[in-house]
């Protein structure tokens, strides 16, 4: 699913279909902007966020929150993207397995009986 066009353009947030699935993030960084805003949007202060993410610093964290307003549909649809791809997904059996999502390239990855690679 396509995100909607985006009105008004930010210079600390870029959207690259080859990045979070085309997903609006801060530049220098893998934060998506949706993530950013449903913490701002639930309450959540700046501060609080720049103490979670101090790699990005108080320009890009309002640069980004200002683009989620600028462009709230775009954002919406970002959120509900994702909650539909977290829907889709089964949840674990209650037998203390993780609720960790399986990843596409999981199926390359080495079997756990398999002898870990040795480093050269």
């Amino acid at each position: 699913m396509a995100l909607p066009v985006i009105l008004t353009p930010h210079p600390h947030v870029r959207v690259d279909k080859n990045v979070l699935g085309g997903s609006p993030y801060v530049v220098g960084s893998r934060v998506p902007v949706r993530r950013l805003w449903a913490f701002y949007r639930n309450g959540t202060s700046v501060e609080r966020i720049l103490k979670r993410y101090p790699q990005l610093g108080p320009a890009k964290v309002f640069d980004a929150l200002a683009f989620a307003l600028d462009n709230q549909e775009v954002v919406d649809a970002d959120l509900a993207r994702e909650d539909a791809l977290l829907a889709t997904r089964e949840a674990p059996e209650r037998r203390g397995q993780s609720a960790q999502i399986e990843l596409p390239f999981a199926a390359s990855a080495p079997r756990p009986d398999a002898p870990p690679a040795r480093r050269r």
